[in-house]
Order: structure tokens, then sequence, then C-alpha cells
């Protein structure tokens, strides 16, 4: 097939640090190639793929010193796009809403994939005025807040088979990985760790909307001599930063769409402790894959006794459900799916 993926601007994919989203484009845009599909990515000049790259921009817009405005580049990437789209069979969206305008006038059958929480109140009305535009959701619980609209598929995210490695023998302490943040609620994973006297390791970034709730909640509890803040770590560190430990500790308190330090996690064997929000109870295999609580005693017992479970068996699960090429096939039954329901005539337009 031909297929275009429409990646954000504000990152390069994959990203040079954190970017959730442009990761997954990318895996999804490598896999796809490496199973025999011309894939065109629209994304900035600093990506790196084997895809053919359309170039929008430079460089990823939130490195960029001169501070482009990310509206205008999107806007422009749209129109790039919309005069390319008879070269395609399919382009799939991975840019929110800027699309939504545009493709019921776009002859090539389109797709969305949202990667945000979508319980924000100005999105209902929004998805209601394009309930006809097909959707993939990242998880059955993202897609909650607006059932009604025309979903096709839920497809998890998937990483590398090859990216993480097995780690059989942990080290003594647990792990944070991700962002400081009220919802991420790293005081309860320090609690946790404290409770069962074992060191936490936190791998997280500090945004600037998040600094002051970092320096009044998060930093004073860092006295402890079981904690370690490490601040944001590169892909490179993951693997061994994430399988060296017990366990993830992941105690949210939001609707996490997906959550990829979970799969990243199983992918080196590393059980996962997550509070039971969102996507948690779909990606987590309770005491399979770790163990999904409900509140601080559960997550306090389930953390003394992570090491029930089988970190192989951990591994094992993340190549059968959540490796790259497993979330590919499932994109291209979607594309299969809308391509066919154009007909013969649009679809040997739409290639043309």
């Amino acid at each position: 097939m031909k297929i275009a993926q429409v990646a954000p601007l504000y990152e390069s994919v994959p990203p040079r640090a954190y970017g959730g989203t442009e990761r997954v484009v990318s895996y999804l845009t490598e896999a796809l190639v490496g199973m025999g599909h011309e894939v065109t990515l629209f994304a900035s000049g600093d990506s790196a793929t084997s895809a053919r790259l359309v170039p929008v921009v430079p460089r990823g817009l939130r490195l960029d010193p001169h501070r482009p405005d990310p509206l205008v580049w999107h806007t422009i990437m749209m129109d790039m796009l919309l005069k390319a789209a008879p070269g395609f069979d399919i382009i799939h969206f991975h840019i929110d809403i800027l699309q939504l305008a545009l493709v019921g006038r776009c002859a090539t059958p389109c797709l969305s994939t949202p990667h945000g929480r979508l319980d924000l109140p100005d999105l209902k009305p929004l998805f209601r005025r394009f309930a006809s535009h097909p959707m993939v959701s990242i998880s059955n619980s993202q897609r909650a807040p607006v059932p009604w609209a025309n979903w096709r598929a839920t497809v998890h995210h998937g990483l590398p088979a090859g990216m993480y490695s097995l780690h059989a023998r942990p080290q003594d302490y647990f792990a944070f990985v991700g962002r400081i943040s009220p919802e991420k609620r790293a005081d309860r994973a320090i609690e946790i760790a404290r409770a069962c006297g074992a060191p936490l390791r936190i791998a997280a970034k500090v945004d600037p909307a998040d600094r002051a709730y970092f320096e009044s909640t998060i930093e004073p509890l860092l006295d402890d001599p079981l904690v370690t803040f490490v601040g944001e770590i590169g892909e490179e560190a993951k693997n061994d930063f994430i399988g060296n430990a017990r366990a993830l500790l992941m105690p949210i308190d939001w609707p996490e769409p997906f959550g990829l330090v979970m799969i990243e996690a199983m992918a080196c064997g590393t059980p996962v402790i997550a509070y039971r929000h969102g996507s948690v109870p779909e990606i987590v295999d309770h005491g399979v894959t770790g163990f999904v609580v409900e509140n601080q005693e559960q997550a306090i017992a389930s953390a003394r006794n992570v090491d029930r479970i089988d970190r192989l068996r951990c591994r094992a699960v993340f190549e059968q459900r959540f490796a790259a090429r497993v979330m590919a096939r499932q994109y291209l039954d979607v594309y299969r799916q809308l391509v066919q329901a154009r007909g013969p005539a649009l679809k040997s337009d739409a290639v043309a």
C-alpha cells in the first residue's frame, strides 16, 4: 500500500527526548516499511526514517530558537498533504484536530489516531461535528468520553522488539519514569518505596508548567536516602534503568490514554504496579505482568510481593501483544477496510 503518515511538527520523528506521539509514529512507520509498504512521512526535517520523508520544517518546532508558530506550520503541512493526497491509498493523521475540517474534501481515505485524553469539554462538540471521520483509539478507555465517534478499531501502541531486552535478574530498587506532575503522583511512588524499605529511582522531566508543583510537593520528599532523582533520561538509558528495577511504579491519578512506559517495562521483563485508571486494566494483566491496584494499601502489598511475577512471562506477553509489528498489522487491517469501502473507482483515482 501507499501510506502517508502525518506526524506532529513539535518534535522530530523519533524525538530526541520526550515525545510519545512522535515515537509511536516512528515505530509504526518503520514497521510498515519493513513489511514492504511504500510509506511517506510528513514530519520535521530532522526526522530519521527509512520511509520517504517530506520535511515540512527544518527541525522540530519545540527546539527551534526562533519559536515558530505551530498553527502556521501545521496549516502549511495540511495544504501540502491535500495536494499530494491523490498519490496515496490511505492517509493516517496523528496531529489531533487540525485535519478534521479538511479531510471531508479529500478523495483519498483518511484516518485519525488521537493520542491524548478525550474527556476535555470542548472535544465533545468538535467530534460531534465531525462524527463521520474514521478514528482509531489507542485504548478502549480513551474513547469512553466520545463513544459515538466513528471508531473503527482500538490499536494499542507497540515497540520494536529489539529496542528493549529481558532483564531476568533485577537489582533492588523500584523505578518511576515519566513526568513530574500532579496526575502522575510521584509522591505515591515515594510512599510505596518507603513502606517497602526499598530504594526508588525517579527518572522524570519537570515541565515549566509543573515547576511550582515539583518544588512545593515533590522536592521536599527527595531528601530521603532511599530516593534518587536522576531527571529526564533518553531512550538509550531506559533499557537498563527500567530493566534492572524490581518493578515500575505507576500510581497515576488520571485517565491515562495509554502509557508507553508500561509496555517498555514489560519489554524488559519488569512488572508494573499501577492504579486502575484509564488504559491500565487493558495493558497490565493483573497477576501476570504486574498488579492493578485501587489504593496505596494494595500498591504497597503488591510491591512487597512483586517478585512473584515471572519476568520471562512479562517479556513474552510484550512480544505477543505490544510489538511494533503487531500494531502495524492491526492498522493495516483498518487501512484495507477504509480503502475497500471507497469502491474500485475511487480507489483507482486515489492512487493514480
